[in-house]
């Protein structure tokens, strides 16, 4: 079976794409993992700095949900502060650490899940029952599971902090 060729034009660093509209708003899931990837790695990044001792850690490269995961993190008192530089380019994020991160992870496959099912989903993935986020991105915008459950809204899951 042949597949009509199409040209997307893709910023590797983001979870979008730019495709022509006979594709309709499906991205491609090599530039989906590889926007994963790069927030996983920064996760990651984040993690082995706290394991050391660093009172900062500079991120690159950067993208959007890395920023938003980043906000959620600040809220919930688990980063101080970050900045971002330059966000047009590549770019840089400077996170100033604050000593709670434990783990950190992002999911570099596709998972989905439903409002009711959040709970059950954070039991299941977080090692603690008392503290830890599970971050989400729904048709609201990026939120953790508590926001997600109180607006009543599923989406596909990012990756978690403890």
């Amino acid at each position: 079976m042949k597949y009509p060729k199409f040209h997307c034009f893709v910023n590797p660093y983001s979870l979008n794409a730019t495709c022509p509209p006979t594709l309709g708003y499906r991205v491609h899931e090599a530039q989906k993992e590889m926007g994963r990837r790069i927030l996983n790695e920064a996760l990651r990044a984040m993690v082995n700095a706290e394991r050391r001792g660093k009172a900062s850690v500079e991120l690159k490269p950067i993208s959007t949900v890395m920023s938003s995961f980043l906000k959620i993190m600040k809220d919930r008192g688990y980063i101080k502060n970050f900045q971002v530089y330059d966000p047009h380019r590549v770019g840089r994020i400077t996170v100033e650490l604050q000593g709670r991160i434990k783990d950190c992870r992002a999911l570099t496959y596709r998972q989905d899940i439903k409002s009711r099912d959040l709970e059950g989903y954070r039991l299941r993935m977080l090692p603690t029952h008392q503290w830890g986020y599970v971050v989400i991105t729904t048709p609201d915008g990026v939120l953790d599971h508590e926001e997600a459950i109180k607006r009543n809204v599923g989406g596909q899951v990012l990756g978690y902090f403890h």
